[in-house]
């Protein structure tokens, strides 16, 4: 347990980034989650749709540092490719 004024703070704060990573991470899984289910439908739009919306939140979440930039790039690179997939 922290002691000092201080480090309650810093054990406060820790809390409350946390909980915001947290609730950031989910959203993106959640945009993640919403283009594999259009994918298994195999509805080209929609999937396209999802991807879409979804990038720039991917994108948000490297900048934050919540994503390793390469993580980021590797899920938008594997989500591409399974929507490309369908067009085609």
């Amino acid at each position: 347990m922290a002691n000092s004024a201080g480090s309650r703070k810093r054990a406060r704060q820790a809390i409350k980034r946390r909980a915001r990573t947290v609730a950031l991470r989910s959203m993106v899984r959640t945009y993640i989650k919403k283009v594999q289910a259009a994918v298994a439908a195999g509805d080209y739009e929609q999937a396209q749709a999802a991807f879409t919306k979804s990038q720039p939140y991917i994108d948000k979440m490297v900048n934050k540092g919540i994503m390793h930039k390469n993580t980021a790039a590797r899920t938008k690179s594997r989500l591409n490719a399974k929507v490309f997939a369908l067009k085609g």
